[in-house]
């Protein structure tokens, strides 16, 4: 036997698993600890002092706060817009994103970059842009004027100007959602001849239920509480085209600090069940996606 051969080889040791969160618990403690304290700090803290100043003048003074005539005209103008504003841009979103995911044609980029606008350009300068096209002065306003047609600073301004700021949430849930998915199910479906409609209703829509409602819920918590676009069309004329954050302004320009608080704790509510809904189906999407990954590794019955 060989002296080399001899010589017994080490035993071949054995690499550990890297895992990503190799830090010390005390790095990751206090991570979690900045975290939590901003949070705490910029989230909580200003959304708890919001309710205690809307109930610091007791539980009358805040309903009488809340129901009295301007502050009843703003809900409702509030809720109305939205009401408008939100189906028209899921009808939007839903045809858009069918369109970008599904299908190839010219412009498809230029589509997506449009979609994206409302994101890049300041809520402002996009009521600014109504005032221009439908204002007094502006292109279309001495046509709007000589057929009694009026939009800044009336409602249908409002509902243009919200329907500007939200269309893109929407489209913007789907799109990566139904190009995820593909089109082998559509084409199936067409193959065993299904039409556009039934591939629809039937194919891609249980597909991106949860996508869809999910955009649905961000365009209305955005649609109630917008500002900037809505304030530039608005008048601020109350009772009339004032909605609950123009209203809210109002109130506290005026030292009406109480009536302006109870009224931003009704957008506080709103913000929080939209806040709720949204977690809800990120749940629930999540747990169907781990039952469908479950079910594919079994692979299929015998």
């Amino acid at each position: 036997m060989s002296e080399a051969a001899a010589i017994p080889r080490a035993a071949p040791l054995r690499a550990r698993p890297v895992r990503a969160t190799t830090e010390p618990a005390a790095v990751r403690w206090l991570l979690i600890g900045a975290a939590l304290g901003f949070l705490g700090l910029f989230l909580v803290v200003p959304l708890v002092a919001v309710f205690l100043q809307a109930v610091q003048g007791g539980l009358r003074l805040y309903w009488a706060s809340i129901t009295e005539p301007a502050a009843r005209a703003a809900i409702r103008l509030t809720l109305w817009t939205a009401l408008i504003a939100v189906p028209v841009n899921t009808v939007f979103g839903v045809a858009a994103a069918w369109a970008i995911a599904k299908f190839e044609f010219r412009g498809k980029q230029v589509l997506t970059t449009l979609i994206d606008l409302p994101f890049s350009v300041s809520p402002v300068v996009s009521g600014l842009v109504f005032v221009l096209l439908f204002g007094r002065n502006g292109w279309l306003g001495p046509w709007l004027e000589a057929h009694h047609l009026r939009i800044i600073f009336a409602v249908p301004g409002i509902v243009l100007a919200t329907l500007f700021v939200t269309f893109p949430f929407v489209a913007r849930e789907l799109i990566p959602l139904m190009q995820a998915q593909g089109t082998e199910e559509e084409e199936a479906a067409r193959v065993l001849g299904a039409g556009g409609w039934q591939i629809f209703w039937r194919v891609t829509l249980p597909n991106i239920k949860w996508g869809l409602l999910y955009g649905i819920i961000l365009a209305n918590g955005r649609a109630m509480g917008e500002f900037g676009a809505v304030s530039v069309v608005s008048g601020h004329i109350r009772g009339h085209t004032n909605t609950m954050p123009l209203h809210v302004e109002i109130l506290y320009n005026e030292y009406n600090v109480t009536a302006a608080f109870a009224v931003a704790s009704l957008l506080a509510m709103l913000a929080l069940v939209t806040l709720a809904l949204k977690s809800v189906l990120q749940w629930k999407v999540a747990r169907d996606l781990a039952a469908a990954t479950a079910q594919s590794s079994k692979g299929p019955r015998p």
